[in-house]
């Protein structure tokens, strides 16, 4: 069982940047795949980025390419997401998911193949 807090959300105005944390439960972090989602109103869930167990290589959605950074610790269990250059668009519930490591040459970026979330934090955007 992994649970998942998330922090860091805010209103910050179009250009600015937020950090946002995902403190991890439980001993195995590292053997666990994170990622960013985010759910904007009316929208379905997005990915936003994918970090693999040891901490690179990484995914990032073309909307945030550039501007997002992701990383993890391992030592503290938490997964990172740094957001700069932010923008209206961006506005959305941000959401971190956690699923078991699996040696596959791709990156999971649906929301159905993760399996446990964190609550949800919110970023709003000002133009």
């Amino acid at each position: 069982q992994v649970q998942l807090v998330e922090s860091g959300g805010g209103l910050v105005q179009a250009g600015g940047s937020l950090r946002l944390s995902c403190a991890a439960s439980g001993r195995t972090f590292s053997r666990y795949t994170m990622a960013w989602f985010r759910q904007a109103p009316g929208k379905e869930h997005e990915i936003v980025a994918v970090i693999r167990w040891s901490g690179g290589p990484t995914y990032y959605a073309d909307s945030v390419k550039g501007r997002f950074t992701i990383s993890r610790d391992n030592a503290k269990n938490t997964v990172y997401l740094q957001m700069n250059s932010l923008k209206p668009e961006d506005t959305a519930v941000y959401y971190c998911a956690a699923r078991p490591m699996v040696y596959s040459g791709r990156y999971y970026v649906s929301p159905g193949e993760y399996d446990y979330w964190g609550q949800g934090t919110q970023v709003t955007v000002s133009s």
